[in-house]
């Protein structure tokens, strides 16, 4: 199972992905690089707050960047999803068990009507 931080100073991934904002931009980078004036365009907030958010999702290490001329290009770091994936994936038991309990429920007809 992955770690979900890189060290002490990195923010949770966790909270990167707690903003529905953020998790749009995420989704906007799917595929591909833009620059911050490409992701405002996309949100009625000001450069400044999206700014703000990919600084949260960069040190989530949920975003990469890069120097191309005089813009930073931004991309989904996907990695990181996968270990979030990973974490979320051992929690699969758990539901697999109510799945199972809610199949022997319904196939015995002890399933009470309300």
């Amino acid at each position: 199972m992955g770690k979900m931080t890189n060290s002490p100073s990195s923010r949770d991934v966790f909270f990167g992905i707690s903003d529905l904002t953020r998790r749009s931009i995420l989704t906007l980078l799917v595929g591909r690089e833009l620059p911050i004036v490409a992701i405002s365009r996309h949100f009625s907030l000001s450069r400044t707050a999206i700014n703000k958010h990919l600084k949260i999702l960069y040190e989530s290490n949920l975003v990469l960047k890069r120097k191309e001329g005089r813009e930073t290009l931004y991309r989904l770091n996907a990695r990181r999803l996968v270990d979030l994936k990973d974490w979320l994936g051992y929690f699969d038991v758990y539901w697999d068990h109510r799945l199972t309990k809610l199949k022997q429920l319904t196939e015995s007809g002890d399933v009470q009507q309300k």
